[in-house]
């Protein structure tokens, strides 16, 4: 079972990529690890594939390149061998119960470039998790926003994915986020009530969400305490077996 963290620079995709794939270990499961991050300079994991053998952006940026080009370059040098790293993360997911795939810090990085977008359609069917941070969810359309980005995910790749709140340890109010994040009636209801061209498009948006988004949750994650870690693990049988729609 393959599972891919996607998320923006802090959003903990590297930190969960770890901590999970310990926690599942720690229940009884073999677990591959995989960067494809070539801006990384230290991991948390021991990766079995790492992109960094290939290139990397401190590399290019000693050549002379500034950081964003050098990140740009080295996917562009990656794209011929992307066939190979995805046979190569195929292979790895026949001899491991579970495969965590971190992916770049810059997420435009992957989502963009054709080298992501290839190696998510070379992949026996991956789970993506899309992670987002409580430091963006300020008003009641940036709650809008995130489960939108990870519809947007989804078409961009072609692939199935969990909208993920993490860092959840540090939220006071969890609940008050669930209720945003998990009844899309009420956040739509909440929504008509702004009076701004945010919250209006946001509404119109959010009207449409139930016949467009395929039917999953969020999850609710920690690094720190392991929080949502089983729920993770269920989304992740549930996707493997097809025996769960994802709700």
């Amino acid at each position: 079972m393959i599972l891919v963290f996607i998320g923006t620079a802090g959003s903990g995709k590297t930190t969960l990529s770890a901590a999970f794939g310990r926690y599942l270990e720690e229940n009884g499961y073999s677990v591959g690890y995989v960067n494809l991050d070539t801006g990384v300079k230290s991991l948390p994991y021991r990766p079995d594939v790492d992109v960094r053998e290939s290139v990397t952006a401190w590399e290019l940026m000693e050549e002379g390149l500034g950081p964003n080009g050098a990140i740009v370059e080295s996917y562009d040098r990656l794209l011929p061998e992307v066939d190979e790293y995805a046979s190569r993360i195929a292979r790895l997911d026949g001899e491991r119960d579970y495969i965590m795939v971190d992916t770049p810090g810059q997420m435009e990085t992957f989502l963009f470039h054709e080298f992501g977008v290839r190696l998510m359609e070379s992949l026996p069917e991956p789970l993506a998790v899309y992670l987002f941070g409580p430091e963006i969810l300020k008003e009641p359309h940036d709650f809008c926003f995130v489960r939108f980005f990870s519809l947007m995910i989804d078409l961009r790749l072609g692939t199935t994915t969990v909208p993920a709140l993490s860092k959840v340890d540090t939220v006071e109010d969890l609940e008050g986020y669930r209720k945003f994040l998990d009844d899309i009636e009420y956040l739509t209801a909440r929504l008509k009530l702004e009076p701004s061209t945010q919250g209006l498009l946001a509404h119109k948006m959010c009207s449409a969400l139930p016949e467009l988004a395929p039917p999953t949750r969020v999850v609710y994650l920690s690094a720190r305490t392991g929080e949502g870690f089983d729920e993770l693990e269920t989304l992740a049988h549930e996707h493997r077996c097809t025996c769960g729609d994802l709700t």
